[in-house]
């Protein structure tokens, strides 16, 4: 209601109401999960949140996250377009749901042209849709669904959700709406700081596509308002923050490829007990460079420590630098606790399971590993089921 009333006072009583282009059938999609419906998933339904901007990591994250809790088909829904089906933007398998939020955009790409409105913009955002969906998946019912595609800026035809026992919602507002906010059992933010954003771009449209500069400097800039409006408020009501930095241990490294990147824990929690290393409570700075883990220049550097973070108490892992050798993060993965693993080295196991993908040599593959453990202990404490791992 706070975002209708927010939305009718800025821009009139047209502002919610799709525009003609965004207008799509009735008839939803059948489900192509028959064979892994659930009328009433064991433990009920725990919803999870995970909020960050385009390009920051959330894919990659929703992979480990996924891979940590196991399940069997995953893939997109229905088998995605490539398999002959439609274009779906939501990940399945027979325990996970995952579901992005862009999906709850009011309007297509060709009707923001017309409100002038960027999809940061919570008054571009159906709020009132995504809480009663999400509100009915989290009470074990079955939705159907609006897709926006992503190919050609459409909203589609409507595809069903069949609610697992672990849904997660991923997008630019999991945490922006009150009551989205709290359905959510759990939520996380991945913090990519603007310095590091523009090398990331920089290195992504100039390097790789060509793109000049200034474009890439005014593409930022275009953003930047909504965003920090709109998206960066969420992280204060984040359960764990994942907050990507530039280097400490590289005098003006304007590239962005070695990085240093704090696990924020908010403390207070159910459920949820901070991950520390060495002795909990303390404030440490430690670099384990040596004969048990190679470093090549700059080196690692850890730290951890009690702190506060937008008016929240919180405990912090930091880690600053790259890995050279993924197996020997054992050594590190030893002096930890409270990692949320159920078996000696499963940390380092899944670091090099997903030792190909993004972020895997520093300390973002790192704490998403950590924070997707976490999570998967906070689950069976909450529901009371035990996810299955099988032990090397």
């Amino acid at each position: 209601m706070q975002s209708l009333v927010l939305a009718l006072a800025l821009f009139g009583a047209n502002a919610l109401v799709p525009t003609k282009t965004s207008l799509r059938g009735s008839a939803a999609r059948p489900t192509a999960r028959d064979a892994m419906t659930m009328a009433s998933p064991q433990g009920g339904v725990v919803l999870i949140g995970v909020a960050a901007d385009s390009g920051c990591g959330k894919s990659t994250f929703m992979r480990r996250l996924t891979g940590i809790f196991g399940g069997t088909n995953v893939g997109p829904l229905g088998g995605g377009f490539d398999a002959g089906s439609w274009e779906t933007n939501t990940l399945v398998s027979d325990t996970t749901t995952v579901i992005c939020l862009d999906d709850y955009h009011l309007n297509d790409r060709a009707g923001r042209k017309v409100t002038q409105r960027t999809a940061l913009d919570l008054a571009e955002n159906n709020f009132d849709l995504m809480y009663e969906q999400l509100k009915a998946l989290k009470s074990g019912e079955t939705i159907e669904k609006p897709i926006y595609n992503h190919v050609n800026g459409t909203l589609d035809t409507p595809e069903t959700i069949v609610p697992t026992q672990i849904v997660i919602v991923e997008g630019l507002h999991p945490m922006a709406d009150p009551r989205v906010r709290e359905l959510l059992d759990f939520s996380l933010y991945l913090d990519i700081t603007d310095d590091v954003k523009f090398a990331w771009k920089i290195q992504r449209d100039m390097v790789e596509r060509g793109h000049s500069l200034e474009s890439i400097q005014a593409s930022i800039e275009a953003r930047k308002p909504d965003f920090d409006n709109f998206v960066a408020p969420q992280r204060g009501d984040a359960d764990v923050v994942i907050q990507v930095l530039p280097t400490d241990l590289v005098p003006d490294e304007k590239e962005g490829k070695v990085l240093k990147v704090k696990f924020i824990q908010k403390e207070g929690k159910d459920n949820f007990d901070p991950a520390y290393l060495f002795d909990e409570g303390s404030t440490i700075e430690w670099t384990p460079c040596g004969k048990k883990l190679t470093c090549s220049y700059p080196g690692i550097k850890f730290a951890y420590g009690p702190d506060e973070f937008l008016g929240n108490d919180v405990t912090v892992l930091e880690m600053d630098g790259k890995f050279d050798n993924l197996q020997e993060l054992i050594y590190v993965e030893s002096h930890l606790s409270g990692t949320g693993t159920k078996f000696y080295g499963e940390l380092t196991q899944q670091m090099v399971k997903m030792g190909d993908s993004p972020g895997s040599d520093n300390g973002t593959g790192f704490f998403q590993t950590l924070a997707s453990l976490k999570i998967r202990e906070f689950y069976e404490k909450l529901s009371g089921v035990e996810v299955e791992v099988e032990a090397p």
